[in-house]
């Protein structure tokens, strides 16, 4: 055997070993493969994928008109790796386009009340239509996460302003259902004066001594000042 011969097997072994290692695909455990032969489908290797998909900020405009800013999650799993290869080309990409047209139109019929205060009701109803959507595609959505809805800077200033009125009404509804109250206790109170004159006589001498307790002062009633006159005119 020549030194060529040898140089040339050697060579040989190398190009073997590439061709080898590039026809080989380690399927790991939470992956499938679609297998071709000579590009014909001929089955699937492995045991399935699971992913999640983080859609793209969403610029969408509610039913009342106001621009919202959306980030969704999705989280979807391949079920049946054959239709996920053979019924749409780039699942992935499908399944997020597919997201974001849904997010848009979903959130576009309603308020941005609702939005804000039923989210899980949205989540569970943007699963819904992307699960059916996608199975012809082999792929089950399992969840879909609103994770954040972000709103304009002179809405969340005008948002402020409301509800900072909101808690002015507020207060003076009750500082008015206050007064309301106390106006009918002294209705009360005055009725139950009329029928006692001495209750109010003796209401009047505890308010004053209350108000010379209070002031550092010596209140003069208008008997004792009715008899001081009478004294000095005798």
């Amino acid at each position: 055997m020549t030194l060529e011969t040898l140089v040339l097997g050697f060579f040989g072994a190398i190009i073997l070993a590439l061709f080898l290692a590039s026809s080989i695909k380690i399927v790991r455990e939470y992956e499938r493969a679609v297998k071709f032969r000579l590009g014909r489908f001929v089955g699937v290797k492995g045991p399935g994928i699971s992913l999640t998909l983080d859609v793209p900020k969403q610029r969408v405009i509610t039913k009342d008109n106001v621009s919202v800013y959306v980030d969704a999650v999705v989280y979807m799993r391949v079920i049946n790796p054959s239709d996920a290869v053979l019924k749409v080309e780039h699942y992935i990409m499908a399944t997020s386009l597919l997201a974001q047209t849904t997010i848009r139109d979903v959130i576009g019929q309603v308020e941005l009340d609702d939005l804000l205060t039923k989210r899980e009701e949205f989540n569970k109803r943007l699963q819904g239509i992307l699960d059916e959507a996608t199975d012809p595609w082999g792929i089950k959505v399992s969840a879909v996460t609103i994770k954040d809805v972000s709103l304009p800077e002179e809405m969340l200033r005008a948002m402020a302003k409301q509800a900072e009125a909101e808690r002015e009404r507020r207060a003076r509804v009750i500082i008015a259902k206050g007064e309301l109250e106390a106006a009918a206790k002294m209705s009360e109170a005055a009725k139950l004066y009329q029928k006692e004159p001495a209750s109010l006589r003796l209401r009047e001498l505890q308010t004053l001594t209350e108000i010379a307790r209070e002031k550092n002062l010596v209140v003069v009633t208008p008997s004792q000042l009715g008899a001081s006159i009478g004294e000095v005119a005798s």
